[in-house]
């Protein structure tokens, strides 16, 4: 079983940059089925356009640590590879919660 972190604006799409998150959706993945868990409040890590707050993108990561996997409609290679430093899967796609969420469990990304 696995949790993931879903960068999202309006709790149906995955579409949201990782930087510009104000909060994650977390879900509790495993290889039959995916669960809605909670929503954690986040300060986004950059304030302008291609400017990272390094100490508010420490805080996010620290609010989602207990996640294996990061999922966002976008994300900077740079971010996406100190993410990955960190110790997380970054996953950037589109589409419906849902539909991603159930493509995971059917190619049993998180399966043990």
């Amino acid at each position: 079983m696995s949790k993931v972190a879903i960068a999202s604006t309006d709790g149906v799409n995955v579409n949201e940059h990782f930087g510009r998150a104000a909060f994650f959706r977390i879900y509790e993945v495993d290889e039959k089925d995916h669960d809605f868990l909670e929503i954690r409040d986040a300060v986004a890590a950059c304030q302008q356009k291609r400017v990272h707050n390094q100490t508010n993108f420490d805080l996010t990561l620290n609010l989602i640590s207990d996640c294996d996997a990061i999922i966002v409609s976008r994300i900077g290679e740079g971010a996406a590879a100190y993410i990955i430093r960190k110790g997380f899967r970054v996953f950037e796609v589109c589409g419906k919660i849902d539909a991603v969420l159930d493509k995971f469990v059917l190619d049993k990304v998180f399966a043990a």
